[in-house]
């Protein structure tokens, strides 16, 4: 008789992840989450997206609470002739990224342009509140 190595429950997350790790790619969703870069001037807060090959009018920008949104599919279609049929392909993506803004903006002043692949969003940041200093008034 062997003696087997005891190991809880490793097994059946090993057979999970080889499930959907060997699934075919035509029945998993084709969505993906994009990289987003942030970074700060005085006075603004930039986001940069790589999203090459998206049309940038299927992209929704959205921003509530300090928190930046964006969202969109992609749809690619194609047609090949053949002898007595027409076949049609298509692949379709979705993306999703939200994420929060590291300081208070004025998301009403927003822009977002598109150039080579990367989309760029500038929003003005909100004015701090300015400390006001306060007199003392000495009663006599």
């Amino acid at each position: 008789m062997s003696l087997i190595k005891w190991q809880p429950m490793m097994n059946v997350f090993d057979d999970v992840d080889d499930f959907f790790g060997n699934a075919p790619r035509r029945i998993l969703a084709k969505s993906f989450s994009p990289a987003v870069n942030i970074f700060q001037t005085e006075t603004e807060v930039i986001a940069e997206v790589p999203l090459p090959a998206v049309d940038p009018s299927k992209v929704d920008i959205t921003i509530e609470n300090d928190v930046l949104t964006i969202q969109g599919k992609e749809e690619k279609q194609s047609e090949v002739e053949e002898i007595n049929y027409t076949r049609r392909e298509w692949m379709s993506q979705s993306f999703y990224r939200s994420v929060a803004l590291p300081v208070s903006v004025q998301s009403d002043a927003a822009a977002a342009e598109y150039d080579n692949g990367v989309l760029k969003i500038t929003i003005p940041k909100r004015e701090s509140a300015k400390a006001k200093k306060v007199s003392v008034k000495v009663k006599k």
